[in-house]
């Protein structure tokens, strides 16, 4: 059965990417009706579309459009999901602790298997991977949510990736602009007119103005997820403090059990003895 986080954001990721694929193909199909153009139409004004969109050509409608909406995507979807409310809720330690205290170390792992927070999470592997051996739990408690830390840092990377790509493809639209440009110059016998100068004018700046519109607020929300995730992670690592005394009662309570169990068949084995050896005495004739 999925559980609510995971069938809201698997909802988000159908919405985005559906709105996504419509309007990247909305922007390509105006693009390229009017990049071609309409010569029995009569001039109008420039509208925002013309001129940051149509003007851009291929590579803003191809590349750097959609790199928007893939930005767009992942940002609502780190907003849903890396969260205090989703990653350490109030209480986890406490809830965890009480568990150990109720059922034991032994079902620990079970009781946490539908949560997805970061001191569940490290807490059930520890437990599971730990064998019973109090120095093994502690080093897998902190091994677990350092990993942890780190696949939600590469989770957040992809937003670091088109920050720093955007710009790159900007200047290379700017590059190739530029040559549009010049070979204008040449074609027209080095005295273009205004009108002719104006394709490739419009390339090198449109490609520059999309790439950081889309690189300055992905590298921001990127550099605002990474200070969460850390302040989470280092709030996760106190409050897995505060149940590892709980944990090493556990421990004990678990280890005296176990030998309780063991010293039960010796204890029968005795009493077995010492009744056997009773009904041999009594069976054997007086001297």
């Amino acid at each position: 059965m999925v559980n609510p986080p995971m069938r809201r954001s698997l909802l988000l990721k159908v919405f985005v990417l559906t709105t996504a694929l419509t309007g990247v193909t909305a922007v390509i199909y105006l693009g390229v009706r009017g990049f071609a153009g309409d010569p029995g139409r009569p001039e109008q004004p420039p509208t925002f579309f013309s001129q940051f969109v149509v003007a851009g050509g291929p590579i803003v409608w191809f590349i750097l459009l959609p790199l928007s909406f893939i930005a767009v995507y992942f940002a609502a979807e780190y907003f849903l999901t890396i969260r205090r409310r989703e990653l350490l809720p109030d209480g986890t330690a406490d809830s965890i602790a009480g568990t150990i205290r109720q059922f034991g170390l032994g079902q620990l792992e079970a009781r946490l298997a539908g949560r997805g927070d970061l001191v569940s999470v490290a807490a059930a592997k520890a437990v599971s991977g730990g064998r019973g051996d109090w120095f093994r739990i502690r080093n897998l408690l902190a091994e677990s949510l350092q990993d942890q830390a780190a696949a939600l840092l590469r989770r957040i990377e992809w937003l670091n990736l088109i920050g720093n790509v955007s710009p790159m493809v900007g200047l290379f639209g700017t590059v190739y602009g530029m040559i549009m440009l010049f070979n204008a110059i040449v074609l027209a016998g080095g005295q273009p007119q205004p009108v002719q100068l104006a394709d490739g004018i419009s390339v090198a700046l449109v490609t520059t103005f999309w790439g950081l519109l889309i690189a300055i607020p992905a590298l921001a929300v990127h550099g605002v997820f990474q200070n969460r995730i850390e302040a989470l992670v280092n709030d996760a690592v106190v409050a897995a403090e505060g149940i590892m005394p709980e944990i090493k009662r556990g421990l004990e309570r678990q280890k005296l059990a176990e030998a309780r169990r063991a010293a039960r068949p010796s204890e029968i084995v005795r009493e077995f003895a010492g009744k056997s050896a009773g009904t041999v005495d009594e069976g054997m004739p007086p001297r």
